[in-house]
């Protein structure tokens, strides 16, 4: 198997698990089980920040399997990605099999760091114990155009992310409007708290709807990525629905 072959099934993460433990009971469409077990996960991942600084890193990725977990690192000049690997240890979280990881990593880097009294010898040292390629385009962090609008407002409404891109796009926030007007309506025995979040919501998807506005993130849509330049994990970006 070449490397390039290995690389490409090294990329390929369990699909509809959560992204902290692992675990695929009810998770359907969610990247996490709970709130706290992402929190779990990005306290992990900071914890590390230093290892990634010592190594001047970019950018990074955390990603895993069902059996393995995986550390894509950038340095320098975006040209190449190092690709650490691990296997996983039964009944372990892949956060923790990740802190294991970063431990090793950075026992080997202390530990030649100690023998050369180079940091930079001790950095390409542990560069060297991954598999190497080059910063193709597909394996890049994108950036990506995430709307600003809230997802309790599409909610309230009965909406998706999807209706946004629509040309009637008004039209659409009206007629759901009026669908959810009907059901939750005081009038029609509806609840008073529960019409007011709707009544809201209309306004500021109308609102919206006259003057779209977008944030940009860099990042990864099935991978936590570190970024270099301001020193933090950001979540997978999630995909537009």
């Amino acid at each position: 198997m070449s490397d390039q072959q290995l690389i490409f099934l090294q990329r390929k993460s369990t699909q509809n698990r959560c992204l902290s433990c692992g675990t695929s009971e009810n998770i359907n469409n969610r990247k996490y089980c709970s709130i706290r077990c992402r929190q779990n996960l990005r306290q992990r991942l900071n914890a590390r920040n230093g290892l990634f600084q010592a190594l001047n890193t970019r950018w990074a990725a955390f990603y895993f399997s069902e059996k393995m977990i995986y550390l894509d690192i950038c340095t320098g000049g975006y040209k190449d990605i190092y690709h650490f690997s691990y296997k996983r240890l039964a009944g372990q979280r892949p956060s923790d099999d990740f802190g294991k990881l970063t431990n090793e990593l950075a026992r080997e880097w202390w530990a030649e760091e100690k023998r050369s009294k180079r940091k930079y010898l001790a950095s390409n040292h542990v560069l060297s114990l991954a598999v190497k390629s080059t910063a193709e385009t597909s394996v890049r962090p994108k950036v990506l155009k995430a709307y600003t609008v809230q997802e309790a407002s599409l909610s309230c409404l009965g909406m998706k992310k999807k209706d946004l891109e629509s040309a009637d796009l008004k039209k659409i926030i009206k007629n759901c409007y009026r669908r959810q007007a009907k059901i939750h309506h005081p009038d029609l025995g509806g609840v008073a708290v529960t019409f007011r979040k709707i009544n809201k919501a209309y306004r500021e998807l109308l609102q919206w709807a006259d003057n779209p506005r977008f944030s940009k993130r860099k990042g990864f849509t099935d991978k936590w990525f570190y970024d270099g330049e301001n020193d933090k994990w950001v979540q997978p970006i999630p995909v537009k629905k």
